[in-house]
């Protein structure tokens, strides 16, 4: 069985049963012929079980998506230009609800509130591919670089697809396109002299007969003394690390330690570009109020003085240097991997207008705060090598990490939910989507923990915001024809009251997204349903309707307004819920956007729906409750070593 979501006829989730044969979750590459068992329809589901009924699971198809990708669109002078970028991550493995919330997810909910707004919005994304990752990866499956990137970048893309985020392009730093782009930067930067060659000590396999690049060498960190440091990088205390520096280093394929041999490499002149970068920083991170840690990081790099920086690697999978003495090396990943951001964008559209027009296009970045140098850093400055004119960062919004239940996921181990996982707990996508942005690791690290997750879906989308919702379009079938009533003066000041509070709340939501306090934003939209629930126990409109028609009905537009309120609010968070909640209204994807109209109008809430405006089909319950037994059976299917006997039967049994 497959878990997705059908065409929007059926209007709820549903299992799609094989009729031909049963295949594992990730063998499914063969057609397969299946059937809804909610509306009977046929259809078949190929690659990486993408239904083409409703075009990937958990993904619902034809309902209205006021933050919806549908083009790719360039720069509009006069107009906000907003170059939103997820970061890259590694293609060497299954993205875990940490990396999701971390970048794509994040950046996802700014391009949808921007495309909402109007803005003319470009989100780009994708599977950074070459480097000692990919290699390293490759060599423990015992296949090849290529073999390994085409695997993982189809898992990605299908499991940001099924997590709905609205790419306009999601491409791959693998592509010839990338070759050109890095090399053609290259070669500025060293016509313009911010190159230097250096010979330097790098420890050298004589197992494998090479030089070993950072991510080949393990051993104890010198700062932390932790025993499992990579050769670039400490995971314990986050230090930046040559390989070299390691204490009691290793070979990551033999086992064997390493000896240290004379090899050329070409460093970045770092120090020499420093003040052109500090400038950059220090009007970007004001302009564009980064986040503090984003803020802290960059300026203790500054600080302490930049430091020549190496730029290439003793590696055969990587961007080939186009030197005359280097043509056995490639790029570092860290020089090669941000110029991704550039030849993504040229894969889809005119890179150049969006990448050279620092007057007219923001760039918003979205990352982990282990990237933050990079981006902040290494990738300006060399930039600004080029001497050419370039769209730089203007806004930067950094996570701290997310732990699993006090500890750390682990692949490996089996610990921690996964994006392959989270499909398989036929949890909807929107669920998921809504509880790692309800606690984003904004300001500090953050807990996933399956109680959270139950209590807030439980308490907050459940009972707070779909219980209002639905009892609004409920009363509004039952009691009046399906329809909008017509306001009057009879209830007028009530309605009045609420709008002073939605716009407050606007207000508020607004300037959240703005500055990407994404977390905050959507404290909001749960504070507006609150609102919403407060107005209807107060005026109780059901009661009404029996000795005050008139009043009751101002109150009951008010209410229905206030629910194409919380959709358009929602549609950047939760798209499938605020799409359902636009169809039960009888509304399109326009009227679900946050246009100037109305946010303004929002202070009269009973006019947001046209008088006697006709509803769509009879809404059902959105939100389902996740018991205490489900909770049990997830805790010990993701705490380590995988109980595969654990089955989605068992789950859907704890209901």
């Amino acid at each position: 069985t497959f878990t997705c979501y059908n065409k929007p006829s059926c209007l709820k989730r549903i299992v799609l049963q094989a009729l031909t044969s049963t295949l594992p979750w990730a063998m499914a590459l063969s057609e397969v012929e299946c059937t809804c068992i909610c509306c009977h329809d046929t259809g078949s589901i190929s690659g990486y079980g993408v239904c083409p009924l409703c075009e990937g699971l958990g993904f619902s198809s034809g309902l209205p998506d006021p933050g919806k990708a549908s083009e790719t669109p360039l720069p509009k002078s006069g107009q906000r230009n907003v170059l939103i970028t997820a970061a890259l991550p590694y293609v060497n493995n299954v993205p875990h609800l940490g990396n999701i919330i971390g970048s794509v997810l994040s950046a996802d909910v700014k391009a949808r509130y921007c495309r909402s707004r109007g803005y003319q919005t470009l989100f780009i994304g994708g599977t950074d591919e070459y480097g000692t990752a990919t290699e390293t990866k490759a060599v423990a499956e015992g296949v090849t670089p290529r073999e390994i990137c085409d695997k993982y970048h189809a898992i990605h893309k299908q499991i940001y697809k099924w997590f709905n985020i609205s790419f306009n392009h999601f491409g791959r730093t693998s592509e010839p396109l990338q070759t050109d782009i890095v090399q053609a930067i290259f070669r500025k930067v060293h016509e313009a002299g911010w190159l230097e060659t250096r010979t330097v000590q790098q420890l050298y396999s004589q197992g494998l007969d090479r030089f070993l690049a950072d991510r080949f060498v393990e051993g104890t960190c010198p700062h932390c003394k932790y025993p499992d440091a990579r050769g670039d990088q400490c995971d314990k205390c986050g230090a930046l690390l040559e390989p070299t520096e390691l204490l009691e280093p290793r070979c990551k394929v033999t086992g064997t330690k390493p000896v240290l041999r004379s090899t050329e490499h070409l460093f970045l002149d770092l120090p020499g570009l420093e003040e052109r970068v500090r400038e950059l920083v220090e009007r970007s991170s004001r302009s564009g109020a980064w986040t503090s840690n984003a803020v802290s990081v960059t300026s203790s790099w500054l600080r302490d003085g930049l430091k020549h920086r190496c730029i290439t690697r003793d590696l055969k999978w990587g961007v080939p240097v186009p030197l005359q003495g280097f043509e056995d090396k490639v790029f570092y990943v860290w020089f090669d991997a941000p110029i991704g951001y550039i030849s993504i964008t040229a894969a889809c559209t005119d890179w150049e207008k969006w990448w050279r027009s620092p007057e007219d296009v923001e760039l918003v970045q979205f990352l982990g705060k282990d990237n933050i140098p990079f981006h902040t850093v290494i990738f300006p400055a060399s930039l600004l090598a080029t001497g050419d004119c370039w769209t730089f960062l203007k806004h930067i919004s950094v996570t701290e990490y997310l732990n699993y239940e006090d500890g750390k996921f682990s692949k490996s181990r089996g610990v921690g939910v996964f994006g392959n996982d989270a499909q398989n707990t036929e949890i909807p996508a929107d669920v998921w989507r809504y509880y790692l942005l309800s606690i984003r690791p904004e300001q500090s690290d953050s807990q996933f923990r399956w109680t959270d997750l139950a209590a807030r879906n439980n308490n907050e989308l459940l009972k707070n915001l779909g219980n209002y919702c639905h009892r609004v379009l409920d009363l509004l079938a039952a009691r009046c024809s399906g329809c909008v009533p017509i306001p009057s003066e009879a209830g007028l000041k009530e309605a009045q009251e609420l709008g002073k509070e939605l716009k407050a709340a606007v207000a508020s939501y607004v300037e959240h997204l703005e500055k990407a306090r994404l977390r905050d934003g959507l404290r909001v939209v749960l504070s507006v349903s609150s609102i919403g629930n407060a107005f209807l126990t107060k005026s109780e409109p059901w009661k009404r309707l029996k000795v005050d028609v008139e009043s009751a009905h101002t109150h009951l537009a008010a209410a229905a307004g206030l629910v194409r309120l919380l959709a358009a609010l929602l549609a950047p968070f939760l798209p499938t819920t605020a799409g359902l909640y636009l169809q039960y209204l009888g509304l399109d994807a326009e009227d679900g956007k946050l246009s100037d109209e109305l946010l303004e109008a929002v202070v009269a809430p009973h006019l947001l729906l046209p008088q006697g405006h006709k509803l769509g089909p009879r809404s059902k319950p959105v939100f389902g409750e996740i018991t205490s037994k489900q909770v049990d059976i997830f805790r010990q299917r993701f705490a380590g070593a995988q109980d595969v006997s654990v089955s989605s039967n068992a789950i859907a049994a704890g209901a």
